[in-house]
């Protein structure tokens, strides 16, 4: 995009102030975060509703730990986003999928987004500190390395940038099965939660970033690149890209088969044959595309675009899947797997 064509792009009315931090915030990207780490806090406590988990959780302890983790959660992660739009001042104009963000509008300069930012991830982050130092730690741990690692770091130096960004996002379960464990995980490593079923969600989301975000590289190719920002597709190329994401799909489903040769985990075996069926469901979309499939009127790859949309509710299927296969009384999954 030529300096002449952003300058042609029409500025958008001001829409007020509560809008435009809103905005900052980017809370339509929080949700599905938000949602993986509700999915947390419900597997865990239900798990100590069948005593797997020793410890005395009512359903008011769980719609407790549920609203503080979203406020929480909300203000830290979107803390991070408006922070991220001051340092990306220079580049978001540049990009249609960027340039009518506050900061390219006029609407918020760069210096309010990282104040603003700032100061709500700190509160955010500070908030867990009601429930477990724990959860607290990993919400800043979230917003220091996205911001310091991702953003600053990272970013615009290599096209294994979001592979390793991807750490940030993928905390939320850790800081919602720490704040509902609460004091029953207190003292010892960080990385010690009391069982190994929230470090599984975290490499699940791990592992779901590339292919979700490269698609959205791919179906938006040339953005990047303009701006130089060195994601995989414009260094390596789309059909290396989409290799690689091949083998984080099959990488997710070994993932889901760990009730299968790791019983002691904790995780029902039924949820690795729905897991697994829900893999195979999101890699489909990925072997479907095509790298040199022209764009449509939108200026999308319509295959690249199906993938990502589809990654949206298949990680959001994942999570909720668990849920509902813990929900089932144990007696029913006795023949199955250990709850």
């Amino acid at each position: 995009m030529t300096e002449s064509q952003v300058a042609q792009t029409p500025v958008l009315d001001h829409p007020g102030i509560l809008k435009v931090m809103i905005r900052l915030m980017k809370l339509r990207v929080i949700v599905l975060l938000q949602v993986t780490a509700i999915c947390a806090i419900l597997v865990h406590d239900t798990l100590a509703r069948y005593d797997v988990i020793q410890l005395d959780r009512s359903w008011l302890d769980t719609l407790g730990t549920i609203a503080l983790t979203v406020v929480g959660g909300t203000l830290s992660a979107g803390g991070s986003n408006a922070i991220n739009m001051w340092y990306d001042a220079d580049i978001d104009p540049h990009m249609r999928r960027t340039m009518n963000r506050p900061v390219p509008q006029g609407h918020a300069t760069p210096q309010f987004a990282l104040v603003f930012g700032s100061t709500i991830a700190l509160i955010g982050s500070s908030l867990f500190l009601l429930v477990s130092v724990k959860a607290a730690f990993w919400s800043l741990f979230s917003v220091l390395f996205y911001v310091f690692v991702y953003s600053i770091w990272l970013k615009r130096r290599t096209p294994q940038n979001i592979v390793i960004g991807g750490i940030a996002g993928a905390t939320p379960p850790l800081i919602g099965w720490a704040a509902a464990a609460g004091d029953s995980i207190a003292g010892g490593s960080m990385l010690a939660l009391g069982s190994p079923i929230p470090w599984v969600f975290f490499f699940l989301i791990f592992l779901w970033t590339p292919p979700h975000f490269w698609a959205l590289a791919l179906y938006r190719s040339g953005e990047y690149g303009k701006v130089n920002i060195p994601m995989m597709n414009e260094v390596k190329g789309p059909e290396y890209t989409l290799k690689q994401a091949k083998i984080y799909c099959v990488l997710l489903f070994l993932l889901g088969s760990v009730p299968c040769f790791w019983p002691e985990s904790g995780l029902p075996l039924l949820w690795a044959f729905v897991s697994g069926g829900l893999t195979l469901w999101y890699a489909a979309s990925v072997w479907a595309i095509d790298p040199h499939e022209p764009f449509d009127d939108n200026g999308r790859m319509p295959k690249a675009a199906k993938s990502f949309f589809r990654s949206l509710y298949y990680l959001g299927w994942m999570f909720l899947s668990l849920v509902l296969i813990i929900f089932i009384p144990s007696s029913m999954l006795g023949v199955l797997g250990p709850l």
